[in-house]
């Protein structure tokens, strides 16, 4: 689905159905360097089970245009234009790891277009090694082979490999590669450099009031669950109901924990919509 923000094209992924702004809507917002598809199971899922579904990619990342955001805040800014454009007066947030701040911001920004709030492998802050964001501007390659590999808990999660040809380590570091060919110069260093400077978490966090799910990966070497406590401490401090939840995985947690993450996102977001 192409939609059309201040003369930009931006592409979200609907999960296989069209969108429909009557039912409860849900935006799945990637993280850094990636796109919608990283998404594919849970998107589908929803879609096809009530409700309408805007797996977005980022400015400057996949199908949509550019320039890439440098900061977190316009990027939930460009969000809830995104919404005005698909014609949605609210929705749940699923967002992970550089998403998750995005929807962070975005909750506090804009309360009242959001109906819960759901971060995937987060941390506050979210601060990125000097090595790592030197490697980004200048050896792009060695970065995403060394995000790649941190990403993952093991080189042969299960379900991974279902049929010949199948490599999750494999498939996430095309897709960095892909998006960074399409996108603009030095893509990965914009997404780390706005995940470094955002400082405005638990502020944020103090003004959120809906419905939180935070999900961690017990295995995760980049955002490890206790790089979250201090943001669930925040949100339930500021009255925001939080459940979490701790799956056996790593920062990957959609593709290697692909159905627990798509029973704890589809729960949670039963429970907001049911909420109203």
């Amino acid at each position: 689905m192409m939609l059309d923000i201040d003369g930009h094209c931006a592409y979200a992924y609907t999960g296989g159905k069209p969108f429909d702004a009557a039912r409860p809507a849900v935006v799945f917002i990637h993280g850094a360097q990636h796109d919608h598809s990283v998404w594919a199971l849970q998107t589908r899922y929803f879609a096809h089970h009530g409700f309408g579904v805007l797996a977005v990619d980022l400015p400057g990342h996949g199908r949509s245009d550019g320039p890439a955001r440098r900061d977190i805040g316009a990027l939930a800014d460009w969000l809830a234009g995104l919404l005005d454009a698909a014609g949605a007066s609210k929705a749940i947030l699923v967002g992970h790891s550089m998403g998750s701040l995005v929807a962070l911001d975005a909750s506090a920004r804009h309360p009242e277009r959001v109906a819960g709030l759901a971060l995937v492998a987060t941390a506050a802050p979210m601060t990125v090694s000097d090595a790592l964001l030197d490697a980004a501007r200048e050896h792009e390659p060695q970065a995403i082979a060394m995000v790649n590999q941190w990403s993952h808990s093991t080189i042969a999660a299960k379900p991974s490999s279902p049929a010949p040809g199948f490599w999750l380590q494999g498939m996430n570091q095309r897709l960095m590669e892909r998006i960074g060919a399409l996108g603009e110069a030095q893509l990965f260093h914009t997404d780390f450099s706005a995940c470094n400077a955002y400082t405005d978490a638990l502020d944020r966090a103090a003004s959120v009031r809906c419905p939180v799910c935070v999900l961690s990966g017990k295995r995760d070497v980049m955002t490890p669950p206790r790089a979250s406590r201090a943001l669930v401490d925040a949100l339930r401090k500021a009255g925001a109901p939080v459940q979490t939840v701790e799956l056996d995985g790593g920062h990957a947690l959609m593709t290697e924990q692909p159905d627990a993450v798509l029973d704890a996102l589809f729960s949670f977001a039963l429970a907001c919509a049911k909420a109203g």
